[in-house]
């Protein structure tokens, strides 16, 4: 670190300190990242390197990753490979004491998106987070609920007039908030470009019926309440503009940077999972066979053996691997009871502990083509016309005009079973380009083109 970056990083830490008290001497606040519903801590790959890219210690930026991601139907009705809100509560409580345990800290900062900040609210006011958390960023959460009708599945956790998000939301302190006091709260929000913020109900399956919700269900009163014009559900808390925003809010200055700074040497670690009763969820694949390939930027072509090929175990760890900055990787998943699948993704610009993996299912319905290609944005929707997306060589199938509200589109080969798939996003100073091959559906495989971006 040269003498000019080292003075830079000790005002930083001294800024970090006015606003976090209880961090150790020296170090910036640790922070805990909160996925949302039906997702993976994966998604907060991105955030964690520009704050490294930034001088942030690897060490003290954790993700969550909820075993059971996926929210019941009813919050108070068990249902198998689903969590309630008080399962969320407990868990981030468990995680945010291992946190502390681990840097020595009193205090942590606590980052979220969509479901993540029901659960980041739930731990504030109900299990003791007032007296452990300094700062929490909420991004995209839906603090007045997706719909707000005590008569359209009143138990769910996101119906604004149920249960859990009334007490929530219930008056707190001389001024009537809806935040626990004592702890800083930002809410990052679209200005109505968010699918779960909608006034009406077609993203929920009830087309012309009014959800009673706004634009700024996301906003609370007592918080610092940002818009953020353009960014989808996802975007509010992976996008740049999202990460300077947080960042801001926790230093009291904007990043150095909001580029990510590439490594020389990059190791990549992670867990493999598969689909569950309740759906996709984050439990350890154990006896899935993970084999990670170079290839070829042009072609998808793998370059030589796999530089690792591995039977994970029990805790579902299939690496680590060592590779470079400017490399694309392949990544194949074998499981009992799910398709072979390949993941295809751009170079990985820093490490990272947290890349995971997903075994697929191969649906009856795309049996009976030649090969079946999935484009996925998993830290933002595609949007129309905002958004350029191809597949192929064609504008990618299945994404409607409109709000952004689907981070999927999914092509399937009548012929060419082998050849390069080429798949490019464009959005605004956004862009990226994934090339994999088209492997036989007939033999029972799938492929992931996965975007990396925001």
């Amino acid at each position: 670190m040269t003498l000019q970056r080292r003075s830079l990083f000790t005002l930083l830490a001294a800024a970090l300190l006015a606003g976090c008290a209880s961090a150790p001497v020296g170090a910036p606040p640790p922070i805990v990242f909160v996925h949302g519903n039906g997702d993976t801590a994966a998604l907060w790959t991105t955030t964690l390197w520009r704050f490294e890219s930034n001088g942030w210690p690897r060490e003290r930026l954790h993700a969550v990753d909820f075993p059971n991601p996926g929210a019941r139907d009813d919050d108070a009705k068990p249902q198998p490979g689903r969590s309630s809100s008080t399962d969320q509560r407990e868990y981030l409580a468990a995680e945010v004491q291992r946190v502390l345990a681990a840097t020595g800290a009193q205090q942590v900062v606590l980052v979220g998106n969509s479901r993540g900040g029901n659960a980041i609210r739930n731990y504030i006011q109900n299990g003791g987070g007032d007296k452990t958390v300094s700062h929490a960023i909420l991004g995209g959460t839906p603090n007045h609920g997706v719909w707000s009708n005590p008569g359209f599945r009143p138990g769910n956790e996101f119906n604004g007039a149920g249960a859990f998000l009334t007490a929530l939301n219930a008056p707190k302190g001389p001024n009537g908030d809806e935040v626990t006091p004592g702890v800083r709260w930002l809410t990052l929000r679209s200005d109505n470009n968010d699918k779960f913020a909608q006034p009406d109900g077609v993203w929920i399956g009830a087309k012309g019926t009014p959800t009673n919700v706004t634009f700024d269900g996301p906003a609370l009163k007592g918080a610092t309440n940002r818009v953020l014009p353009g960014r989808d559900h996802r975007e509010v808390s992976y996008h740049p503009q999202a990460f300077a925003a947080a960042y801001e809010f926790i230093t009291g200055r904007a990043p150095a940077t909001t580029s990510i700074t590439p490594e020389k040497s990059v190791t990549l670690d992670g867990k493999v999972s598969g689909i569950g009763p309740g759906g996709p969820d984050n439990l350890p694949l154990a006896g899935a066979r993970v084999a990670v390939y170079a290839v070829e930027a042009a072609t998808g072509a793998r370059r030589g053996a796999a530089l690792v090929d591995k039977t994970v175990g029990a805790d579902g760890r299939w690496g680590p691997v060592t590779t470079d900055a400017a490399t694309p990787l392949e990544f194949q998943i074998s499981a009992p009871g799910h398709a072979t699948t390949h993941v295809y993704r751009a170079p990985f610009a820093r490490s990272s502990s947290i890349v995971h993996l997903r075994a697929e299912r191969l649906a009856e319905a795309d049996k009976s083509a030649a090969a079946v290609i999935t484009l996925t944005r998993p830290r933002g929707y595609f949007g129309l016309p905002r958004d350029t997306i191809v597949l192929d060589g064609k504008p990618a199938p299945g994404i409607p005009p409109g709000v952004a509200g689907v981070s999927s589109s999914k092509l399937r080969l009548a012929d060419g079973a082998g050849r390069p798939v080429v798949a490019e996003y464009r959005s605004g100073d956004l862009a990226e380009r994934i090339v994999g091959l088209a492997w036989p559906a007939a033999e029972g495989h799938v492929v992931t083109l996965e975007l990396h971006n925001p």
